[in-house]
């Protein structure tokens, strides 16, 4: 008998499709049994360099990713950003201004922020580095996602999902991950960039402003004490 697939009941949620199974100290626990240190990284302003610079810059960075012997993602997030208060000041200062001179000049550059802002979104970008922690590395076998033995006993009673309990995956992740992040902080700074890990919070703020574009704007997370999932969904 054909099975009417509208008649199926949809069981799970957005939530259950996530990669993040938990953030703790800093660091991003996965399902699958892995984790991952996230850390943010400043910028330059690349065509104010000469072609000298740029050459060099361009040079050292690659020797830089040549130079590691552990993988790492580069993620740039990008986000559009609010000049609603921005332009709300400069109209204020143009009110308050008395020199006509410079009253003009304020007005003729609101007009032109106006003007950018209805033909261009005006983006933000933020530049990462996710240097993460793979299950292999707790003795774990995979195949694609699916985690298919363990060479290692299980370590007391596991946590829902997870193939150990998380403070023993927080573990090894730390000893692990400390090295290379201080190894990271060396050679960045080599190119002057700063570059800092993301604590609990900025990456819970970080992950759930990936995963709700559109209201995250316009919220601020207060404590973290979440029990909120972290992709909300509109009724």
């Amino acid at each position: 008998m054909p099975i009417d697939p509208v008649r199926i009941a949809i069981k799970g949620s957005t939530q259950d499709h996530l990669p993040v199974e938990d953030i703790i100290d800093g660091i991003v626990l996965l399902k699958e049994g892995g984790a991952a240190l996230i850390m943010q990284v400043s910028s330059v302003n690349f065509d104010l360099l000469s072609e000298k610079e740029q050459a060099s810059l361009v040079f050292a960075y690659g020797g830089i990713l040549n130079s590691l012997n552990f993988p790492i993602q580069i993620l740039i997030h990008s986000t559009a950003k609010d000049v609603r208060i921005y332009l709300t000041n400069l109209t204020q200062a143009e009110v308050d201004q008395k020199n006509p001179l410079l009253k003009n000049r304020i007005a003729s550059y609101r007009k032109f922020i106006e003007e950018t802002v209805k033909r261009n979104d005006v983006l933000s970008k933020t530049f990462y580095l996710v240097v993460p922690f793979l299950p292999a590395e707790l003795g774990l076998k995979q195949a694609g996602n699916q985690i298919i033995g363990s060479v290692l006993p299980m370590v007391k009673k596991k946590d829902a999902g997870l193939p150990f309990q998380k403070e023993y995956i927080v573990e090894k992740a730390k000893a692990a991950l400390e090295p290379k992040k201080d190894h990271l902080i060396r050679l960045f700074s080599r190119l002057g960039l700063e570059i800092k890990p993301l604590n609990t919070k900025e990456l819970i703020e970080l992950l759930y402003k990936i995963y709700n574009e559109d209201s995250a704007n316009s919220q601020k997370i207060q404590s973290l004490n979440f029990t909120a999932p972290m992709v909300t969904t509109k009724k």
